[in-house]
């Protein structure tokens, strides 16, 4: 049955349907692995993918795009990133992290539960059950330290508080980066990952971004080069990860999105799109060895 429809359970979510050819590619890219619950037309019930006859080694990846990977290199831990999740989950979350963040002091507790949340949902090629290990108490001194040093520079008068204020901001920002890179596990054991971006790097992209506004749509282009720099900066693994979409293509999605947002009501399915998207952008291709992970 080539035209049948499927679904399958992510995080206590039903998703789907999807069509057939959809759904192979969500298990070859590992959004559906062998333990995850599947059903389509004919059978009694669920049952996880691996129980399913020829449907987990029938999938065929597709051929590596020139110049991607080393001849004889390609394997199948490589490949793009995805996120699934369902629209009602990503809305309370959302709105208990929003609120977090109005009422400050909560941030950091809501800030964790968020990573754990959108880690799991995230899927890596050869690294199955991604989660977040990293505890709120870690964050909640560099966060409070940053707002008792705010609160310092408010009170001395100084004529250049504010761009101070603006760096101090972006080194939380830059730590959280780090922080939550180094806290990624897969199966329950640490990956072994950090980031290497400077903090003055990340500022100046930063400037940059905040200079291309005047531009009206140039921050595209330097928001996709800044991402590419992050993804460079990622170490720990053999893998390179690398960010292929270009301005151009997140230019047009980001003014879609903000007309669907001018409605209010489809945010939600707007957010989760653009995410999706972005997702599969960030790509692992075997290089060059630069660790044992």
């Amino acid at each position: 049955m080539p035209n049948r429809s499927w679904f399958f359970a992510s995080q206590g979510q039903q998703q789907g349907p999807f069509p057939e050819a959809q759904f192979r590619e969500f298990v070859a890219r590992g959004t559906v692995r062998a333990d995850t619950l599947v059903w389509t037309e004919g059978m009694a019930g669920w049952q996880k993918a691996g129980e399913i006859p020829g449907l987990m080694s029938s999938v065929s990846r597709p051929p590596a795009a020139p110049g991607r990977m080393p001849p004889g290199v390609a394997g199948s831990d490589s490949g793009s990133l995805s996120i699934e999740f369902g629209i009602w989950e990503f809305v309370w979350r959302s709105l208990v992290f929003f609120i977090g963040i109005l009422f400050v002091i909560p941030f950091p507790w809501v800030f964790v539960m968020y990573c754990k949340w959108l880690v799991s949902c995230t899927h890596v090629p050869g690294r199955p059950n991604l989660s977040f290990t990293g505890q709120p108490l870690t964050i909640l001194w560099w966060y409070l330290g940053a707002i008792v040093l705010l609160i310092v520079l408010g009170a001395t008068g100084l004529k250049y508080v504010n761009a101070l204020a603006i760096l101090v901001q972006f080194g939380l920002y830059w730590l959280a980066i780090r922080w939550v890179v180094a806290n990624i596990a897969s199966n329950g054991e640490p990956l072994g990952l950090s980031f290497s971006g400077s903090y003055w790097g990340y500022l100046g992209w930063n400037i940059l971004a905040l200079l291309s506004v005047i531009t009206i749509v140039g921050w595209a282009w330097v928001y996709t080069a800044q991402l590419r720099w992050i993804c460079r900066h990622i170490e720990g693994t053999r893998r390179e990860v690398v960010f292929e979409a270009t301005g151009l293509q997140y230019l047009w999605r980001a003014i879609v999105v903000a007309i669907a947002c001018s409605f209010i009501i489809p945010i939600p399915w707007a957010l989760r799109w653009i995410m999706r998207w972005q997702a599969s952008q960030i790509v692992l291709v075997e290089g060059t060895a630069r660790a044992t992970a």
